[in-house]
């Protein structure tokens, strides 16, 4: 039985929860790792060099915020959370951010546990140079 030691585009894909097409325009990218050996007629690459591709161009940066404080949105923002306020205002108007935890004197605010569990939930986008 073979060990392959690289992932092809398909297995790639399936860890990211990302598309085979986005995967493949993934490799078009400046800096993709270049291909470790071929199986079948896909190219395969290193895992490693991939996570580490995807993490200094697409993962949302991780920040660790206090679970049991509340957070405006503005806070969030300003955390270095990767999401400014006014995306999470319009995300919770499409219920694609969750619910308030605290909504005392008209501010919204919600507890680092909410935040942290609603962040890890989002994909991350291509980072843009500039």
């Amino acid at each position: 039985m073979v060990d392959p030691s690289g992932e092809i585009v398909t297995e790639i894909a399936q860890r990211y929860g990302r598309s085979r097409p986005t995967i493949k325009r993934w490799t078009t990218e400046p800096g993709w790792p270049g291909p470790i050996g071929k199986r079948g007629r896909w190219l395969e690459y290193d895992p490693t060099a991939v996570d580490e591709w995807v993490r200094n161009n697409i993962a949302r940066p991780t920040v660790e915020l206090e679970p049991g404080r509340l957070y405006t949105g503005q806070q969030i923002e300003a955390a270095g959370a990767g999401i400014t306020a006014e995306t999470i205002r319009a995300d919770l108007s499409r219920d694609r951010w969750p619910k308030p935890d605290s909504t005392g004197d008209g501010v919204n605010r919600w507890l680092g546990s909410t935040v942290m569990s609603a962040l890890a939930q989002r994909r991350g986008y291509r980072k843009k140079d500039g």
